[in-house]
């Protein structure tokens, strides 16, 4: 099976390329300090109700090292997380978060470069009293996301590699780097003009 750690090779850009915008979250989803490293890690899932943080600071005591933290919430009234949680996240070898709401204590979060992709910050915190299941399929910046897919997340957005899709995405993206390195800006630039000069040409484009 293809190793995980390989997937921070690979810019979320050729995995869009490769997978299509149903595996990419919406561009609200976004690194919350910068510049942020790529990371890649086996999705651990978590299901927050709205103003409620329970499980994701449950999650932090469970997940695996190397584990990408994937949370549903879509909360932006209260902070799913702060320093301190991340920071014990950050000391258990977890990865990165990846939150559909908020979190908050951006300062400490930054100063200890533990990757947050998330929609903002808020300085209030939910509470904690909801307890579903974790590591059950959730839905994270509009793509659903299994315990055990790949997420890979860098400034250019968050995608989501289909756990049963990993070595063909990984060897497809390798090669299509490979093609890409191996050509020239002048041989791009000319195979560019020609694709494009053509798709105008049938749209009846005229100079």
């Amino acid at each position: 099976m293809a190793d995980v750690d390989a997937f921070t090779d690979i810019p979320t850009t050729t995995l869009a390329d490769l997978l299509g915008r149903g595996q990419v979250m919406d561009s609200g989803i976004r690194p919350l300090w910068g510049p942020v490293p790529r990371v890649a890690g086996p999705a651990f899932t978590v299901r927050c109700p709205p103003g409620d943080n329970l499980m994701l600071h449950a999650a932090i005591h469970r997940a695996a090292p190397g584990s990408v933290v994937v949370v549903e919430s879509g909360d932006l009234d209260y902070a799913l997380a702060g320093g301190n949680v991340c920071a014990v996240a950050r000391r258990r070898g977890i990865t990165a978060f990846v939150a559909d709401g908020l979190i908050r204590d951006l300062a400490e979060v930054r100063d200890m470069r533990f990757p947050v992709f998330a929609r903002g910050v808020i300085p209030i915190p939910g509470t904690k009293s909801a307890a579903p299941p974790l590591n059950e399929r959730v839905r994270c910046g509009g793509v659903d996301v299994d315990a055990g897919d790949v997420v890979v997340a860098d400034e250019e957005g968050v995608v989501v590699v289909p756990g049963a899709r990993r070595e063909e995405i990984l060897t497809a993206a390798r090669t299509k780097l490979a093609e890409e390195a191996a050509q020239s800006l002048d041989t791009w630039e000319s195979a560019h003009r020609a694709r494009v000069d053509r798709i105008l040409a049938d749209q009846g484009f005229e100079d």
